[in-house]
């Protein structure tokens, strides 16, 4: 996946998506101890995210494709004194990162990949996510009016993270992501989905 088109969406200015601050979503989730063990911002964009979850003392790892915004990241992260790591990756070849997670938050990503592509990200994130860890998405949605761009239904998420696939939902919530463009933000999902154990043979 080539970064080039992202990456220029930093060049002249925040990208519209890129808010200077975590998306109240994962800042609640954090609040209430969703957030454990090694953690990853999957398209991690400037960091915002990756960097209120680091604060809490949790080791974190931020991808992206776009090293313009990696840069960025990387500058605030020195200039606010907190420890995160951020590098560029390809979001289905995640297995190359050699390390596996036991919480990863996707904000944003998930909605950027058409059907045929989905299958692939899953497989991708499921490969470097430890059994038992938990994965949240927030994803622009498809119910109610102003929706963002590339908007997912629940059963579209339902149907790229089942049991064949390595994935339990737990839950899908609605909720708002907060951008440049969107008053009071735009419709959102918040999906809570738990990587499924393996199960010992007697």
């Amino acid at each position: 996946m080539t970064g080039r088109p992202w990456d220029a969406s930093y060049h002249d200015g925040p990208a519209p998506w890129d808010i200077g601050r975590p998306q109240p979503a994962f800042v609640r989730v954090a609040s209430a101890g969703g957030f454990a063990g090694t953690v990853l911002d999957a398209g991690c964009g400037t960091g915002e995210n990756a960097l209120h979850v680091a604060s809490l003392g949790l080791p974190v790892l931020g991808f992206d494709v776009a090293e313009t915004a990696l840069a960025i990241a990387r500058k605030k992260a020195e200039d606010r004194g907190i420890e995160a790591e951020f590098v560029a990756a390809d979001a289905f070849e995640l297995g190359g990162l050699g390390r596996r997670f036991d919480t990863v938050l996707d904000c944003g990503l998930f909605h950027t990949f058409d059907r045929d592509e989905r299958p692939e990200y899953v497989a991708s994130l499921a490969s470097v996510t430890e059994h038992g860890g938990t994965l949240y998405v927030l994803c622009f949605s498809d119910d109610g009016p102003d929706t963002g761009p590339h908007p997912v239904s629940r059963e579209d998420l339902e149907a790229a993270f089942t049991p064949g696939s390595g994935w339990s939902v737990v839950a899908i919530r609605p909720d708002r992501i907060q951008t440049m463009i969107h008053d009071d933000g735009a419709p959102a999902h918040l999906a809570t989905i738990n990587r499924i154990q393996h199960r010992r043979r007697c």
